[in-house]
């Protein structure tokens, strides 16, 4: 096994904030074993950055009326900072818009084009005439063939799952104009995968049968049984690296093409900064190439950028691709545009202090093999009965009882107790665990560590012993004592803000993990601890979780407006209210503004009833002139009351369009007479 430890996380789009789903499919794993890798004094790179290109970006841009480029710059610096508030200890963040990603990646693409890899291949593509631009599948919506979704994506339809290309596109239209887009030629470079089907079932099918994880092996063993077919590494488009060749002008990288190379230019960038030989990590079979993904992006990671790397022929190939299926949320779907997420700034906002909390839940329920599911009780309970109950309350009590009873000194202990076995015990099985990629399963361990020294304070309930038994009460708080800083090394990890305060109060310093495992003592007898030790992990109360669950529902009645700008419907009234109001046509006469007060008219209403004065705050909408000789709708029965010394008579009914301004409701026909009945 390599001392050198190449990790990467997968590129982020930087068009929307990280959400749990992304924390619990990559990072927070990615994190754990990156930092497990240092402790074992490996030489690690940890990269990442935000993927700016591609057509997210774009459509988010149009959404918003932004350039690209104000896109990116927002959501890299708000995605930058979640990552850093949780604790994810990435040596290099950077980003695909920089000047050494442009060059990297053309760089790149030039020896590939100068060794012949390409093939040039002119193809017919979707294009909006209007607009005088290719069509990204992805700006070509359509019926989709399998399900009649009449919203399907011309690379997807989202209603069904089905993988499409544009072609299959039943009625196709361009977003950008809502046209019926043309065919047209244009020339693309494509990069045959055909050609190293044979390289990559040597390489994975038969050399990774044992040590990948089954959900990445049968993946690519799916795509390459149906045979794989020759893809574009260009696009026609105006966002992205610009090809660098020649009469390429208006085309761009493929984004699938860029986005990996990411972790080389990005991994440059920090080599520079520390004095290191970039080249070390990504082209010397000494270093061990480890991509963390999620399960949508196995194809690129597995197939289409390391045949990539062998075109080019320096590179080494990633050892694993540990990549993990989705994570649900409250039994739905994780769903940026439904905002049916839980967004990592806003866990920051919500719960300050408790970064490691979310790590811890997101862990447990980490979906390692199969897609899993997140909820808020669950949270709720990890914390209290795992994080508060059982690691923190042991953690307390030694901390307590040596400060109370030994004035803040470890007390003296048997360094041969069968107790401290545990210890090395359990950090071996964690050792085995993370290095073969199993983050639940190595949570757990640590916690039954915790399960343990809570166990034996129970058992030996030193509080009591101390005033029957002085010697066996020293053991036992040796022996807890032991326990703790061992949880303060495994916990690192895990919960690495934790690590922090256990390091604080029992004044020690980091060991490596050898150390852990090894080491019969790991503090001495007549060290001094922290006085007055904080508590780890507090109570999450149930109006607390209730409040999270209230903002989810709030999404998913918001998520049922057809106008999502409708505000929430009033209480429901019964039959017999609603026959109580008395709603009819009527007509303006005469109106006039009020004194001192520049929201109101003075309004005289012929009823069809009879002529009635009504004021109404509408003077910033329309003038005097503008409203005599309208016909209304008013509300005849409402009891009348005074407005700046005016009796108003009823109400007449207005609507708030998108502008502000206010819009009577009117009949269609404007030939109605005054004082017929509305219901």
């Amino acid at each position: 096994m390599s001392n050198r430890k190449m990790i990467t996380a997968a590129l982020p789009y930087a068009n929307g904030p990280v959400h749990i789903g992304h924390l619990a499919g990559v990072y927070i794993p990615a994190d754990v074993y990156a930092r497990f890798q240092r402790r074992l004094g490996k030489d690690v790179a940890f990269i990442c950055g935000s993927d700016e290109h591609g057509i997210p970006i774009t459509i988010r841009a149009k959404k918003e009326g932004v350039t690209p480029q104000d896109i990116v710059d927002k959501y890299h610096e708000i995605i930058k900072k979640s990552f850093a508030d949780l604790g994810i200890s990435f040596d290099e963040y950077s980003r695909t818009t920089s000047k050494n990603h442009y060059e990297t990646s053309q760089d790149f693409f030039k020896v590939l084009y100068e060794k012949g890899k390409f093939t040039e291949e002119m193809s017919e593509q979707y294009f909006d005439e209007q607009a005088g631009e290719f069509l990204a599948d992805r700006y070509i919506v359509g019926t989709c063939p399998n399900c009649g979704n009449e919203n399907a994506y011309g690379d997807q339809c989202e209603k069904c799952g089905s993988t499409l290309s544009p072609s299959e596109l039943i009625n196709p239209k361009s977003m950008l104009s809502g046209n019926v887009p043309i065919l047209k030629e244009t020339k693309n470079w494509y990069l045959p995968l055909n050609e190293y089907e044979d390289f990559l079932n040597e390489w994975i099918i038969e050399g990774h049968k044992d040590d990948w994880k089954p959900n990445v092996y049968g993946q690519v063993k799916s795509w390459l049984n149906d045979g794989l077919k020759p893809r574009a590494m260009t696009r026609d488009l105006n966002w992205g690296v610009p090809v660098p060749l020649p009469g390429a002008e208006g085309k761009v990288l493929y984004v699938w093409f860029d986005a990996p190379i990411g972790y080389i230019s990005f991994t440059k960038e920090w080599a520079e900064k520390n004095g290191k030989d970039w080249k070390d990590y990504w082209q010397s079979e000494n270093s061990d190439l480890v991509h963390f993904i999620g399960k949508d992006n196995i194809v690129f990671h597995c197939i289409i950028f390391p045949s990539m790397m062998k075109a080019h022929g320096d590179y080494i190939m990633p050892k694993n691709v540990p990549a993990f299926e989705f994570l649900n949320l409250e039994n739905d779907k994780i769903s940026t545009s439904r905002n049916w997420a839980v967004w990592a700034h806003e866990y920051v906002e919500d719960f300050p202090g408790q970064e490691d909390v979310l790590r811890y839940a997101l862990l447990s329920s980490a979906p390692e093999t199969k897609d899993n599911n997140f909820t808020w009780k669950d949270f709720q309970t990890k914390n209290n009965s795992e994080l508060a109950n059982i690691f923190g309350n042991f953690i307390n009590r030694v901390a307590v009882l040596i400060n109370k009873n030994f004035e803040g000194k470890v007390p003296e202990g048997d360094i041969n107790a069968p107790e401290l076995e545990e210890i090395s015990k359990r950090a071996s099985e964690i050792r085995n665990f993370l290095e073969n990629y199993e983050f639940r399963n190595a949570l757990t361990a640590f916690m039954n560590l915790a399960r343990f020294g809570n166990g034996y304070l129970q058992n030996e309930e030193p509080w009591k012993t101390v005033k029957t038994d002085i010697e066996k009460t020293k053991n036992t708080l040796f022996i807890g004592a032991q326990i703790s800083v061992a949880l303060a090394n495994l916990a690192e990890p895990f919960l690495p803000f934790t690590a922090q305060k256990l390091y604080k109060i029992f004044n020690v310093e980091q060991k490596n993990w050898t150390e852990i495992e090894t080491s019969k003592v790991l503090i001495e007898a007549g060290h001094q601890i922290m006085a007055n030790a904080p508590i780890l992990f507090s109570q999450i109360a149930d109006d607390v979780i209730e409040a999270q669950i209230q903002k989810l529902e709030d999404t998913k009645q918001n998520n049922k407006k057809t106008n999502p700008n409708a505000n929430p419907m009033k209480d429901e009234i019964t039959f017999d209210d609603f026959t109580k109001i008395d709603l009819r046509t009527a007509t303006i006469l005469e109106a006039e503004k009020v004194e001192k007060a520049d929201k109101l008219l003075k309004l005289t209403v012929d009823t069809g009833v009879d002529v009635r004065t009504v004021v109404s705050g509408i003077a910033e909408s329309f003038t005097p002139e503008e409203v005599v000789g309208k016909q209304v709708m008013i509300l005849l029965n409402l009891a009348p009351r005074k407005i700046r010394g005016i009796e108003s008579q009823g109400m007449l009914l207005l609507t708030t369009k998108p502008d502000g301004k206010l819009s009577f409701v009117t009949p269609d026909d404007n030939n109605v007479e005054n004082g017929i009945e509305i219901g």
